[in-house]
């Protein structure tokens, strides 16, 4: 995974902070509520921002993956690990997604559809060239192994 998916995560964790920030400043400017609920909150608020922060890169180096002969492993999470297996043969949809943000820091992800939702996997954060050579891949070997794309 690139490490500019740990730039785009902590992006977005920023602006939706921002959001509980200017919350917690409205709050404050209320004269019938005491001073000090605002503070701890504020203060509570920059605490889950850190914690956050520390977790995203934690989160980003726990994405992975690899192409075996019959089937693709990809393997995520730090608490609950998260190891699918799809074979090439299940794949429906090999899907190629980078939205607004991801295309500004030049990363896309790799979604694969099957028909069993449980074994649905995404792979963030890759180059758009290693991306779309990943796409085109799986969808080769998929219709090699009489996939329904």
């Amino acid at each position: 995974m690139s490490p500019r998916l740990i730039t785009a995560r902590v992006l977005t964790l920023t602006f939706g902070y921002l959001f509980i920030i200017a919350a917690i400043i409205v709050i404050a400017l209320i004269p019938a509520i005491p001073v000090w609920y605002p503070v701890g909150a504020g203060i509570v608020a920059v605490i889950v921002y850190a914690w956050a922060w520390w977790l995203i890169g934690r989160r980003v180096r726990s994405f992975g993956y690899l192409e075996r002969d019959e089937d693709l492993l990809v393997v995520s999470g730090i608490l609950i690990r998260r190891l699918v297996v799809v074979p090439y043969g299940r794949m429906q949809i090999v899907d190629l997604t980078s939205g607004p943000l991801d295309r500004w820091l030049g990363i896309s992800t790799v979604q694969l559809h099957t028909a069993a939702a449980t074994t649905d996997a995404s792979i963030p954060g890759l180059l758009p060239d290693q991306a779309a050579a990943l796409r085109d891949r799986l969808a080769a070997r998929g219709e090699q192994r009489s996939a329904g794309m």
